[in-house]
Order: C-alpha cells, then structure tokens, then sequence
C-alpha cells in the first residue's frame, strides 16, 4: 500500500472533482467529562504535517480541544461512496501560519471572526448584525488583524481508514497506523 497522505491528496482531489464541498469534514471532540460532539469544519491544509482546519479558539471545539487535544474526523463523499477516517492529536498552528491564513480570508469572513462569539448565547440577529457592522466601522478599508481568539489546529494522525463502498456490503477497508518507530504499519479489515 502506498503512503497515506499520497492516498488521501489522490482520493481529496477525485473528491474536489465530484462533490460541491469535497473539504467539508465532521471533527469529533469530547468534554471534560468524556462525552462526545461532533460538528462540519472545512479542511484548509493536508500533507505529511497532517490536517489543517481553523476555529475560534473560545467556541465549544476549541475549548474542548484545549481540555483533550484527541479528535477524530471524518470525510464522506457519497458520490464516490468512499469514506475516510483519521484519529490524533491536535495542536495550534504557529502564529505566523494562522496570521496568514487569515489574511487570505475575504474581508467580510474576517470581520465575521471577530464579530461572532462562537457558541455563546445570543439574543437575537440583529445582535449579531450591530457586532458585524461594529467591526466594519472599526476596521475601515484598513487591514483586519488576525484575532488572538482565532487561530488554526492540525492533526498528526496516529491512524488513517480508507473505505470504499462496494457491492452488497462487501467494502474495502484499509488501516495505516502509526507505530512506535513513527512508520506506518498497514492492514485491510472486514467490512
């Protein structure tokens, strides 16, 4: 079997040539308690350093994030009936790589960042909306700085399962894993 990563980037582009949001992935996190949430985020990054996505640092994900950096994600494009699961831990990005991230978001997504408190209780639209046009004034024609509330996290993966459907429930499942040495030990599963 090959290198998983050149498995993914060659399965992520099939996708990006069959679904409308090939990058959209759910992420499953737990709280202090152990119990689980899971949620759609887009992936921003991939590559032998892992998988890119960017938050707000204060939302539900990222505080449980802060408390358990394990997580696992998930990628599903029905049109291929292909599956893709990976499990490992987060960290943060550097600064540098988040401050240019950011700045590659449109203007209107920028001010969105600094504008919504993620996860938090709201009142109502019109709440939202005062914070949007609160930060526009603020911010002007000027460049929008990167919040310290917002930044990105990537996944070093400890286990990668590609799955692909086939007929009557006899899919192909195959596992990379991550062995002590860091190489990637490999194995096909039932369905």
């Amino acid at each position: 079997m090959q290198d998983p990563f050149k498995r993914f980037a060659e399965w992520f582009e099939e996708a990006k040539k069959a679904e409308d949001m090939a990058e959209a992935m759910s992420i499953a996190t737990v709280d202090n308690q152990g119990r689980p949430s899971v949620r759609m985020v887009l992936l921003k990054d991939h590559g032998p350093e892992g998988f890119t996505f960017y938050t707000n640092l204060s939302s539900r994900k990222g505080q449980e994030i802060a408390g358990n950096s394990n997580m696992a994600f998930c990628f599903h494009w029905k049109s291929l009936a292909r599956q893709i699961r990976i499990e490992g831990e987060v960290a943060k990005v550097s600064d540098e790589e988040a401050d240019a991230y950011f700045t590659s978001r449109p203007k209107d997504s920028q001010i969105g960042a600094w504008a919504s408190k993620q996860s938090q209780p709201m009142e109502g639209r019109f709440e939202f909306e005062a914070r949007i046009s609160k930060y526009t004034t603020k911010f002007g024609l000027g460049a929008v700085p990167r919040p310290e509330f917002w930044s990105g996290f990537r996944m070093s993966p400890r286990r990668i399962e590609f799955w692909q459907d086939r007929k009557f429930r006899l899919h192909d499942r195959h596992i990379y894993a991550r062995n002590k040495q860091g190489n990637w030990d490999t194995e096909t599963l039932y369905p």
